[in-house]
């Protein structure tokens, strides 16, 4: 996995706490966040590749719609 992939994805884990926090749930085990982590970012490029657009903005909306059942 390269520099890039790794940054993508921490920033979707740390938006994934941030939105867990902010509806005052407790969040999964690591494991499970970085998988979704993983799975948002890997999302958000296909969308990104259909459709352009900035790859943050497309994170920031689907962390808003995909958030862990937990």
């Amino acid at each position: 996995m390269g520099f890039f992939r790794r940054r993508e994805e921490a920033l979707a884990l740390r938006l994934l706490r941030w939105q867990l926090a902010r509806e005052g749930r407790t969040p999964p085990a690591e494991e499970d966040l970085r998988r979704h982590a993983a799975r948002i970012v890997e999302e958000a490029h296909r969308i990104g590749r259909e459709r352009g657009g900035n790859l943050v903005d497309i994170l920031k909306d689907l962390v808003r719609s995909m958030r862990p059942r937990g």
